[in-house]
């Protein structure tokens, strides 16, 4: 009874605009009320859910993301992918799909490469003559290619709540992430043709060779994070921090693009959103112990089971489970309320945690192309000033080979494996 009054709780707030972590907190909090457990269950709970060491990569990656934003990188980046691809039919399409590949390795969140690129790539494009609807989808859909290549904040966060090692997690994103934009530009190069778009500009070596040289430096940046991650040189925490070192001193030193002006605003702002973050995490980590004290896991996984005991077939529905919580929950709470439940079915039909965590992960990216919670389409809507539900329309057609990537991975988990097996088994 506690426990159906809980969800209850928390479908009300959420649905009235409740922030999720004040919902989850709250629905907690009354569960222990009603249960007559003491009320310090509930801050104990929270404060072992952020102790963690692994967790202080997250504030970094945020700063060298803003870093990297604030100094202008984002420009020389895109610059460097129009000449490398542009040429081709539909080419600031594939421009937008190649600088979040490269943005990727240096901030690994969704909302930051929507926020960053979004801007510079929606207006090149409609300067360019490109349709709107074109422009925001294509912008939408690339934007999720950043938490699955590494480094990637969700990854980080599966990584701690599984006990899987994030070095491995980061591997199995390289390739996936890869696909996810060779599938983009498909659909872009198909979309191009079908309705006439142009070259952007015809493809010289010299232009190529000189954006390349002011872009070098920071394409650096995933080199820097993933080579030492790999080498063992530093754990993925202080990868991280190399990340922002590397970060001021491109800013400081190198461009001179950053004042301590800019310094503090973006300090201002990595802290509002890791808090936020960090929030998250600690009030759904009551509500996951309060899940697993009750045995939810074991109940569906029984249930699940019960069902089908085929691999392939428990995966697709644990994805379909995924794909609808993503619908309504922030990614960052979903995955600190779905790996507890997820991760013992996923143990009793052989599924490798690597493999979960990136379909997970790539699920719940698809989640934030669709509302009602759909941050990348807020963010877009912001910046390009369409309304929220043309952005909902323009992006629908590129869920199609985002879906398809996902059910290649589901079904071939040696497309995300490969890599962890060659470096870490």
């Amino acid at each position: 009874m506690e426990l159906t009054i809980m969800f209850v709780s928390l479908a009300v707030m959420l649905v009235i605009g409740v922030p999720v972590a004040v919902s989850l907190g709250l629905a907690s909090l009354i569960y222990v009320l009603l249960s007559d457990l003491p009320d310090v269950v509930v801050f104990h709970n929270m404060t072992n859910g952020i102790n963690s060491f692994p967790l202080l990569a997250i504030p970094f990656f945020i700063l060298a993301g803003h870093l990297m934003n604030t100094a202008g990188i984002t420009t020389k980046i895109f610059n460097f992918a129009r000449a490398m691809v542009g040429w081709l039919p539909g080419g600031l399409g594939h421009v937008n799909v190649g600088a979040s590949v490269l943005f990727a390795g240096m901030s690994g969140a969704a909302v930051a490469d929507a926020g960053g690129l979004g801007n510079v790539e929606i207006k090149a494009m409609r300067d360019a003559g490109y349709d709107t609807d074109f422009s925001v989808g294509i912008t939408a859909a690339s934007s999720t290619i950043g938490p699955i290549i590494p480094p990637s904040l969700p990854l980080v966060i599966y990584g701690v709540m599984a006990s899987v090692s994030i070095g491995e997690l980061f591997a199995a994103g390289l390739v996936p992430g890869l696909l996810m934009a060779v599938s983009l530009m498909v659909m872009v190069a198909w979309l191009a043709r079908k309705r006439n778009y142009p070259k952007d500009e015809r493809f010289e070596l010299c232009r190529l060779w000189t954006t390349f040289k002011e872009a070098f430096l920071p394409l650096l940046t995933p080199g820097i994070i993933i080579g030492g991650i790999v080498t063992g040189a530093f754990t993925p925490t202080e990868a991280a921090v190399a990340a922002v070192v590397y970060a001021l001193f491109l800013g400081l030193v190198v461009y001179r693009s950053l004042s301590w002006r800019h310094l503090v605003r973006v300090s201002i702002d990595t802290i509002e959103t890791t808090a936020a973050i960090l929030m998250i995490v600690a009030a759904a980590a009551i509500f996951a112990w309060i899940l697993t004290a009750n045995q939810v896991a074991t109940t569906l996984g029984d249930a699940l089971l019960g069902l089908t005991t085929n691999k392939q077939m428990v995966l697709l529905i644990m994805m379909a489970m995924v794909l609808v919580i993503g619908l309504f929950m922030e990614t960052i709470a979903a995955i600190t309320i779905l790996v507890p439940v997820l991760l013992p079915i996923a143990a009793q039909v052989g599924i490798d945690p690597v493999h979960l965590g990136i379909i997970v992960i790539l699920n719940l990216m698809i989640g934030l192309l669709t509302p009602p919670i759909g941050m990348v389409l807020y963010v877009l809507a912001e910046v390009s000033g369409v309304s929220f539900e043309k952005c909902v329309k323009a992006t629908m057609p590129f869920l199609v080979p985002l879906i398809t990537v996902l059910m290649l991975i589901v079904f071939f988990p040696q497309i995300a494996l490969f890599l962890p097996e060659m470096f870490y088994r």
